[in-house]
């Protein structure tokens, strides 16, 4: 079978179950609207700007929401051993795991649009840049998170410790990637020029293509145990 075609499958079947139950979408929804209040009615902004700290937590918000649950992906066909069925199928390992992670990344798309409208109101940034600069420096970061989420949740699935050892796994991976993404989102809100955004950029391209490449390479290993 087409490794693409597969891919686009099980992301497809995912994405149906996901929104079937809607439980961990719910959740990320509750969570995400939840700190954009709490944020936005803890912070002074007589003392301090909405808009400095912003970038921050929306990025803060996103972690949270992308690493939440992550292992439950992999649930509904553990729980009745479609997995290891799948496993048996001509199916490469790598498209089991981009089907994954795709379906993962659209999940982790909408916490980050819900995000970022939640908390520009509620901190009252009423200008907040260029949405296509937004975009473009959410995109790769949000990709390499969905993937090391995807690649990390498999792992502590296999774990007795559970979803709890996904934070330990992933957070410290994932420190650069929220450093890069809150110093250009930041800048994106100041309207700073393109050429003092775009090596962030890269470098979140770069760690979103290595994320990608390294857990499907790696994905054979830990889907067989």
């Amino acid at each position: 079978m087409n490794a693409l075609r597969s891919t686009w499958l099980i992301a497809r079947n995912d994405l149906r179950l996901e929104f079937r139950s809607g439980g961990r979408l719910l959740a990320m929804i509750a969570f995400v609207v939840l700190a954009g209040f709490l944020f936005g009615f803890a912070l002074d902004r007589s003392r301090v700007a909405g808009r400095d700290v912003a970038a921050a937590l929306i990025w803060l918000t996103i972690l949270f929401a992308a690493t939440a649950g992550a292992g439950r992906i992999f649930d509904p066909e553990e729980e009745d051993g479609a997995f290891r069925h799948l496993l048996l199928t001509p199916v490469a390992r790598p498209a089991v795991f981009l089907g994954k992670a795709l379906a993962n990344l659209v999940v982790v798309w909408l916490a980050s649009a819900l995000s970022f409208v939640s908390l520009t109101a509620f901190l009252g940034v009423r200008d907040p840049g260029s949405a296509a600069a937004h975009a473009a420096v959410l995109l790769p970061g949000t990709i390499g998170l969905a993937a090391a989420s995807t690649f990390f949740g498999r792992i502590s699935r296999l774990s007795t410790l559970g979803d709890t050892l996904l934070p330990v796994l992933a957070f410290p991976l994932l420190v650069p990637v929220i450093f890069l993404g809150a110093t250009a989102t930041a800048r994106v809100f100041l309207e700073r020029p393109w050429t003092e955004i775009s090596g962030s950029v890269r470098l979140l391209w770069a760690f979103a293509l290595g994320a990608v490449a390294v857990g499907g390479a790696l994905f054979r290993h830990i889907a067989d145990e």
